[in-house]
C-alpha cells in the first residue's frame, strides 16, 4: 500500500544523517522534528501529494508513539494555507500523540496576500501550539527548545512568503541564549549558506529551477546565533533532508512529510554529542510514487528531489563523532 507506516519493529530506527558533536546532555533526551506536513482535507495531487498528507501525519505520530521520543516538535507549515478546517484535521491526528507538541509556524500557516479564505490568526496559532506565545523556550529533558517565527503573522510579511526574525525576537533571543545549556533553536526559514546550495545545484544541473523564498536580514540573526555560541538550529521550508554551517551555526533542514522523501527526524541528545535519524514514514511503493510525483511537477521539483536523492546516498551528511 502506497501510503502503508515502514515497519522497524527489531531494527535501528532510520538511517543516521548526522552525528554532531553538540548540543551535549547528561541526561539522554530524544526529540522527534516533523517539517511541512501540509495537510490538506480539500486537494489533491501536486508535489506535496495533498491527498495522503492526513495519512502521512498520521503514520509520523503512530511511530513517534513506538520510539520512546520525549518531545515532537514541527517546524512550520502545518497545513496547506493556514486553513482553519485544515488545522482542524490536523489536531484531530496530533490528539493520538503522546508526547508533548509544539509547532512554529511556516510560511504557508500565517496570513498571505491573494489567499480566499478565512486565515487562522497567529494569536490562535500560538493557543494551540505555544501557550506561551511566540517566540518560546521550554526545557526538554536536557534541551533547551527555542522556537521562533520566522513566517508573518496577521500583518507583516502578508506580502510575501520569504522570512525574517523581528528585531523584536532578536532581543527577546539575545536575552535568552546566555541563560541556556544546550539550546536547540527551531525556525522555519534556511541560512543563506543552505539557499546556496539550492543556487549551486541549479547552476550546475537545473537551469530552470526557482530559487523558493529565503529569510531576509539574515546577518542579523546569525549575529546573535554566533555570539552566544549556539550550537544548533533545526529548519524545515526546502522539504529535503541537508546541512550546513554557518559561522560556527550547524543547521539541520528536515525533510517533509508531504513529498519525497517522505520523513521527520528524531534527534538523541546525550552526553556524547547529537545523533540524527530520518525515519520515512510511507513504504517501498508510497516512497516510489512520492518520486515520481515531484519529480514529474516542475523544473523546481525535479531539482528538489534530485537534490534530496543525492543527500540520501550521502547520508551521514555530518559526522562529528
Amino acid at each position: 500500500m502506497a501510503d502503508g507506516p515502514v515497519d522497524h519493529s527489531g531494527t535501528t530506527p532510520g538511517n543516521v544523517m548526522a552525528r554532531l558533536a553538540r548540543p551535549r546532555s547528561d541526561e539522554p533526551t530524544r526529540i522527534a522534528v516533523v517539517a511541512d506536513p501540509h495537510v490538506s482535507t480539500r486537494e489533491e495531487g501536486t508535489s506535496k501529494l495533498f491527498e495522503h498528507t492526513e495519512t502521512h501525519l498520521r503514520n509520523a505520530v503512530a511511530d513517534i508513539n513506538d520510539r520512546d521520543v520525549d518531545y515532537t516538535l514541527c517546524v512550520g507549515d502545518v497545513t496547506k494555507d493556514g486553513e482553519r478546517w485544515n488545522y482542524d484535521a490536523a489536531d484531530a491526528i496530533l490528539a493520538d500523540l503522546e508526547t508533548p507538541f509544539r509547532a512554529i509556524p511556516g510560511n504557508h500557516d500565517v496570513e498571505k496576500e491573494g489567499y480566499d479564505h478565512e486565515n487562522l490568526p497567529l494569536a490562535e496559532f500560538e493557543e494551540r501550539y505555544t501557550p506561551d506565545g511566540l517566540p518560546f523556550h521550554e526545557r526538554v529533558g536536557g534541551v533547551d527548545v527555542v522556537g521562533l517565527n520566522s513566517s508573518g503573522g496577521d500583518d507583516w510579511l502578508t506580502d510575501s512568503h520569504d522570512g525574517l526574525v523581528t528585531d523584536e525576537q532578536l532581543e527577546w533571543l539575545d536575552g535568552t541564549l546566555p541563560e541556556l545549556e544546550s539550546p536547540l533553536v527551531a525556525v522555519h526559514h534556511n541560512l543563506p549558506t543552505m539557499s546556496d546550495q539550492l543556487v549551486q545545484h541549479r547552476d550546475n544541473n537545473e537551469p530552470e529551477m526557482a530559487i523558493p523564498p529565503t529569510m531576509r536580514e539574515p546577518e542579523a540573526f546569525l549575529d546573535v546565533l554566533a555570539e552566544h555560541d549556539a550550537p544548533l538550529m533545526v529548519t524545515g521550508h526546502l522539504h529535503l533532508p541537508s546541512a550546513t554551517k554557518e559561522r560556527g551555526v550547524r543547521e539541520i533542514m528536515s525533510p517533509t512529510t508531504c513529498s519525497f522523501p517522505q520523513s521527520y527526524l528524531v534527534f538523541d541528545v546525550g552526553p556524547d554529542g547529537t545523533e540524527v535519524r530520518l525515519i520515512p514514514v510511507v513504504d517501498h511503493e508510497g516512497m516510489m510514487l512520492g518520486h515520481y510525483e515531484r519529480h514529474q511537477d516542475s523544473d523546481t521539483g525535479k531539482g528538489l528531489t534530485d537534490m534530496a536523492a543525492i543527500r540520501l546516498a550521502q547520508f551521514p551528511l555530518v559526522d562529528e563523532s
